[in-house]
């Protein structure tokens, strides 16, 4: 919300003087966003800005008229949320945060830094973001050299979390990947605590998280993202249509390393990881 309301002001739009914003926060809530949404469109805002994909589904169930921006969604297109990226069509448009290829990207990183994993699973809640079974069969489909077989892990609450981690780290070679989520985002302490305790490495999308003890994470910069969507609610507070603004893909992406916890699990990161890296904390 700041880095959206700081966007706003460079473009001039000061809350409380010629806009006013009204925020909800459903966490991981599916019947909540729902809710939300439909007091929100209720309200006959001009626009909406949502974050996640059940928000975005939401919103678009409660209209088809009202603009909605998405910010930091991934994959729309795959989604059905919108027609194409430079032509998403209807009321909705936006920034994407990232696609199917990202799955590969993660399990790179996840090797190079610990070579010893030959399994990883990708965690992730199935009632609020269904496509990463989508995610997976494509990166099935891609030709790759990382020896490491990965798998979907669907998870719906923290006793399920914490069984599943129990069962992956009860025989070597586990690594797990923890995507961005609405479920894995507002659990990400438990997700940081319970891999550090199984001694599992872990590689999450968000670079917040690694000053919290993750071991790493690569993925676009979400507070990036939100600013840039000030322009989108901008252009189209002054006229312009969803229809007309194409989807935009990210433009900065983060890797973060925390040495003290690769110690912990008895990692020695190769100079090439760190060479890369964009934050370490030492």
């Amino acid at each position: 919300m700041r880095a959206l309301k700081q966007g706003l002001q460079e473009l001039g739009w000061i809350e409380g003087r010629n806009i006013q914003i009204e925020t909800r926060f459903a966490g991981a809530d599916a019947g909540r966003m729902r809710t939300d949404a439909a007091e929100l469109v209720a309200l006959a805002p001009d626009v909406v800005v949502g974050n996640t994909t059940p928000v975005i589904r939401a919103l678009r169930q409660a209209t088809s008229s009202i603009p909605i921006i998405m910010a930091a969604v991934n994959d729309p297109v795959e989604q059905g949320l919108v027609s194409s990226l430079a032509h998403p069509g209807g009321n909705i448009t936006g920034f994407m945060f990232i696609d199917f290829q990202m799955v590969g990207k993660w399990l790179e990183l996840l090797k190079e830094a610990a070579p010893g994993v030959s399994r990883a699973e990708l965690m992730f809640n199935p009632d609020t973001s269904p496509h990463y079974y989508v995610y997976l069969r494509s990166f099935e489909a891609v030709p790759r050299s990382i020896a490491i077989e990965v798998t979907a892990a669907p998870v719906r609450d923290t006793a399920e979390v914490e069984r599943a981690l129990a069962k992956l780290a009860r025989d070597p070679g586990g690594g797990l990947i923890v995507p961005p989520d609405a479920f894995t985002a507002v659990h990400h302490q438990l997700f940081i605590r319970l891999a550090q305790r199984h001694r599992l490495p872990t590689i999450y999308a968000f670079r917040t998280y690694v000053a919290l003890g993750a071991l790493m994470s690569y993925g676009p910069d979400p507070y990036d993202i939100f600013r840039r969507s000030a322009s989108y609610v901008d252009r189209i507070l002054k006229g312009e249509k969803p229809a007309d603004l194409p989807v935009q893909e990210p433009v900065k992406y983060e890797l973060a390393i925390n040495l003290k916890t690769a110690k912990s699990l008895g990692l020695d990161l190769p100079a090439t990881v760190l060479a890369r890296a964009d934050e370490v904390i030492e």
